[in-house]
């Protein structure tokens, strides 16, 4: 007889008692940045609120920037993840782009999480400096393809290739040529200008409310913002659909 295919074990009562630590420690010095902001970050005071020594959370993150590391990566998931929602709920029958809800899901985050997006999105903090290609990287690559989808989707690649847009100096077309190809380097140049152009409008808009910039508008933040994102989009589609491709419209 053939004996039964080993399951493979799953993770140890060690393994799984530290996977809650961390979780815990993580969460804490989450509050703990809601209450004193990003740049008042302290590890004792982290280790303080869960009972725990400096000594004894070292065990856990060896230094203060494999803290920050772990808490800008669960900012930038969970940014993504509320993204990702906002795209899912919005109905398909409308005239409305797909951006749109992406990034409303954006700035509902960042309005309702401020000291996070500021953690991410703010002034650096003293002495860190974010692992390469670590972590942080692969969250912001998750979330920069939510946008990439729902602005191009539909359009061709030899579309995106002819985009109506500025000529882009060689030296500039040659540098996103070289782009990591599990990110922007997938799009054509025109189409990685034009994305980044749009991540900036929405990123500005929305860094100037949580900052407290366009508190003057009042209550219509929310129209102000959709308005500003409708504009932007109607007229990268019309760069786009403008365009000529050459040899026609073909992936």
């Amino acid at each position: 007889m053939s004996s039964a295919p080993a399951v493979p074990a799953g993770p140890s009562l060690r393994q799984r008692r530290r996977a809650v630590a961390t979780q815990e420690i993580v969460s804490a010095a989450e509050r703990h940045i809601v209450e004193h902001g990003p740049h008042a970050l302290s590890l004792r005071a982290v280790a303080r609120s869960l009972g725990m020594t400096v000594q004894a959370l070292y065990h856990y993150f060896p230094s203060r920037d494999d803290l920050v590391t772990a808490l800008i990566t669960r900012a930038y998931d969970d940014l993504t993840d509320a993204v990702q929602a906002a795209v899912d709920a919005a109905p398909y029958d409308t005239d409305l782009p797909r951006l749109v809800p992406a990034a409303e899901g954006y700035r509902r985050w960042a309005v309702t999480h401020p000291e996070r997006f500021q953690l991410i999105y703010g002034a650096p903090l003293r002495g860190y400096q974010a692992p390469a290609d670590g972590p942080t990287t692969g969250a912001v690559r998750r979330m920069s393809a939510i946008f990439q989808r729902e602005l191009f989707d539909g359009f061709p690649v030899a579309r995106l290739e002819a985009a109506d847009t500025p000529a882009l100096s060689p030296g500039f077309r040659a540098y996103l040529e070289r782009m990591p190809q599990d990110g922007l380097g997938a799009l054509p140049p025109p189409a990685t200008a034009l994305l980044l152009s749009a991540w900036g409008h929405v990123h500005g808009l929305v860094a100037l409310e949580v900052f407290g910039h366009t508190t003057f508008i009042g209550v219509h933040q929310d129209e102000h913002f959709r308005r500003s994102i409708l504009t932007m989009v109607e007229d990268i589609h019309n760069r786009l659909r403008t365009a000529a491709p050459a040899g026609g419209d073909t992936d």
